[in-house]
């Protein structure tokens, strides 16, 4: 099994990240005894759902899944209702609704706009949170031919060490951008990156686990959006370029001309 899995994995990160849904349900129609181990190893294109009680919206993945039932982080209630679901304990739920009201503030200040959530669970030497982001943009309505998707899973372990504590981080952010226009059609671009890091930090009043967690992931995004902005669209316009020159035949040679007279010129005076 071990092998299939490798190989369905090194398949999906092959096919088109607009896609993954339907390639991810058709690999799993393909090896169905995979299905537990791939969605909860491919990262999906997270889904928003409200909550009635709290009147809240909140995102939905494998981590406040059990069965076919999803957890809000708001009500710590399962949807469709759940008699044994698994939830955080006492002292855990606690730090899991602060993290979601420190979040939203994050997620307000940095996307404006979007919706937020974050989910904890109990792990033997700690725990381990999931902080979910997500920002859907249309500005079609606005009348402008652009449609871009923002998904951010921050997924930490924690494993406490006294007065300190051990940190993991492992960030996707999954980017999807369409633009239409009568003089290009249509164009899709998207992607994702994941990166690991781990610090150690201390764990007091003035550092609890909510402001460590919270200094990572803000610092890990900052360096993901820099990457996404340099590598995949500086890469992509350079291609693009490469293939396809902007100005004119014409325009290049006249531009290639001027060049060689200034390079003549100086070597003339050397």
């Amino acid at each position: 099994m071990a092998d299939q899995l490798d190989c369905a994995l090194d398949l999906m990160r092959r096919m088109p990240p607009t896609d993954i849904e339907d390639n991810l349900a058709n690999l799993i129609d393909l090896v169905p005894d995979l299905c537990e181990h791939l969605l909860s190893a491919v990262d999906q294109p997270l889904k928003i759902a409200t909550d009635k009680a709290a009147h809240r919206d909140y995102l939905l993945c494998d981590y406040n899944r059990d069965g076919d039932s999803y957890r809000s982080p708001w009500s710590n209630k399962y949807d469709p209702p759940l008699g044994d679901g698994a939830v955080p304990s006492d002292g855990l739920r606690k730090f899991e609704i602060q993290a979601n009201e420190v979040f939203d503030i994050y997620r307000d200040l940095y996307y404006e706009g979007g919706v937020s959530s974050v989910y904890a669970w109990d792990l033997d030497d700690g725990f381990a949170a999931v902080i979910l982001i997500k920002k859907t943009q249309d500005s079609t309505k606005k009348g402008q031919p652009m449609k871009g998707t923002w998904d951010s899973i921050h997924v930490v372990e924690v494993v406490d060490q006294g007065n300190s504590a051990q940190y993991k981080l492992t960030s996707t952010v999954m980017l999807g951008i369409e633009t239409e226009t009568d003089q290009s059609g249509r164009v899709n671009l998207g992607g994702s990156m994941t990166r690991q890091t781990e610090q150690t930090q201390q764990v007091n009043d003035m550092n609890p686990h909510v402001s460590n967690i919270g200094r990572m992931v803000e610092d890990m995004e900052m360096k993901l959006r820099t990457s996404l902005e340099t590598i995949y669209f500086g890469k992509t316009k350079d291609i693009v370029n490469e293939l396809r020159q902007a100005s004119g035949a014409s325009a290049m040679m006249a531009r290639q001309a001027f060049a060689a007279d200034i390079s003549a010129s100086l070597g003339s005076r050397g």
